[in-house]
């Protein structure tokens, strides 16, 4: 009788493990931390907050990174590993060479660690702070479910991600394979790229040489084309960017929806949204009520954010390396 305290104490615990294992199988959950880890997304969102004061543009950075990730196994974190000598992982495929702001990452991370062990995933880190600081750029205030496990797996050579270059169906195709929408990509590719950048290499040839034919590309604004020629030819090594959208450019907003219209869409994709009779239609009605873009957008990376990853997972200790 004197060991049926310590036994029910005991039952007590191994339940309780097994219902923190088990949640993990089911869908993501609102508050997923509020027991675990109660002050998980107020960390998040503070250190965020500091990062952003220092440098608005880490808000289309995390929105990038969030993208490139869960577009390649899942929204895992696999995008966060480091290479090693025996496998070169996604970071360091040629489509995210421009993917930054790991270091953010890690800086959340160890706050958690401090706060609650080997509790919360680096992949629900990626979201929580892609969430705080779109809101941060004027963006919609909204709630993300959590609950994601880190992936196992982080292959460059997996890497597949829709072009600048794509055609509207070529990347409605990308986009469907995630299980999105032609409504979703539409409004993801605006939330990205209104307060995002292109570098020149990925435009140039639109107001160089369209084609091969030795004239730019007729459907972009022509003072915009100047400009952007002049903007690349000044320091082709470095290689310099641009704001994908003109106007607001640190505001997320609807406005690259008008820029667009305006033919001044700087990557070929951006400006085939508004020519394409498949989205032309939902960029006009986006272009005038920004309120719908708000909505469509928080429905979108809610929606992009579930995507699950694949070949087990776990929380990362380190956000750079598996367990």
């Amino acid at each position: 009788m004197d060991n049926f305290p310590k036994q029910l104490k005991l039952t007590a615990l191994i339940m309780f493990l097994f219902i923190v294992a088990f949640s993990h199988t089911l869908a993501l959950q609102q508050n997923y931390y509020s027991y675990s880890c109660p002050n998980a997304e107020n960390i998040v969102k503070q250190i965020v907050q500091q990062r952003f004061k220092a440098d608005r543009s880490v808000a289309a950075a995390l929105l990038r990174m969030h993208f490139h990730d869960c577009f390649v196994r899942g929204c895992d974190a696999s995008i966060l590993i480091d290479s090693t000598t025996n496998n070169q992982a996604e970071k360091d495929a040629g489509a995210n060479g421009s993917v930054r702001e790991y270091a953010l990452i890690d800086q959340i991370k160890a706050a958690l660690e401090r706060a609650c062990p080997k509790t919360v995933s680096c992949a629900d880190i990626i979201t929580l702070a892609t969430r705080d600081a779109v809101a941060l750029s004027g963006g919609p205030v909204y709630s993300v479910p959590t609950g994601r496990l880190d992936g196992l797996i982080s292959r460059a050579s997996e890497v597949n991600l829709p072009s600048p270059s794509f055609t509207v169906a070529q990347a409605r195709q990308s986009f469907s394979a995630r299980g999105l929408t032609l409504n979703d990509m539409v409004v993801l590719l605006g939330g990205g790229h209104t307060i995002g950048v292109a570098h020149c290499n990925f435009f140039q040839n639109r107001v160089t040489n369209f084609q091969n034919t030795g004239a730019p590309d007729r459907t972009m604004d022509k003072t915009l084309a100047s400009k952007l020629r002049k903007l690349c030819a000044s320091n082709p090594n470095a290689n310099p960017s641009t704001f994908l959208d003109q106007n607001t450019s640190f505001v997320f907003d609807n406005e690259y929806y008008n820029q667009i219209k305006k033919n001044k869409g700087i990557l070929q994709i951006d400006q085939e949204l508004a020519l394409d009779p498949l989205s032309s239609s939902m960029v006009s009605s986006i272009a005038t009520n920004n309120n719908q873009f708000r909505k469509s957008f928080v429905n979108a990376i809610i929606k992009m954010g579930n995507i699950k990853g694949s070949g087990g997972g776990e929380i990362r200790k380190n956000c750079r390396r598996k367990n």
